[in-house]
């Protein structure tokens, strides 16, 4: 089990990220718009980099649903290999069946 703190500080970052999505985007597009001038697109920049850091979609670390752990995690489950395996071993998923030869 991962440590709690950490799986609360990607849920806040999470959260963040939800809530300036629509600002993010509307500053980037400022930013990429080649017709605009340079000093509304510079300012449009400084007002990016004011924003919270966490609050950038880079920042998330994908964790296992049942565990929190942050490695080996399979997008398409949400969870990673070793709760996969203790699940698939309990027959809690279905389709899953332990490999044997």
């Amino acid at each position: 089990m991962a440590k709690t703190s950490s799986v609360e500080k990607n849920e806040k970052r999470r959260k963040l990220v939800k809530q300036y999505a629509a600002k993010r985007a509307e500053l980037k597009a400022i930013i990429m718009d080649q017709d605009k001038p340079i000093e509304e697109r510079f300012r449009a920049q400084l007002k990016l980099a004011a924003l919270p850091r966490n609050s950038a979609k880079n920042r998330i670390r994908n964790r296992c649903e049942v565990t929190g752990r942050p490695r080996a995690y399979y997008r398409k489950l949400k969870m990673s290999r070793v709760a996969l395996r203790e699940l698939g071993n309990n027959g809690l998923v279905p389709g899953l069946v332990k490999s044997s030869w």
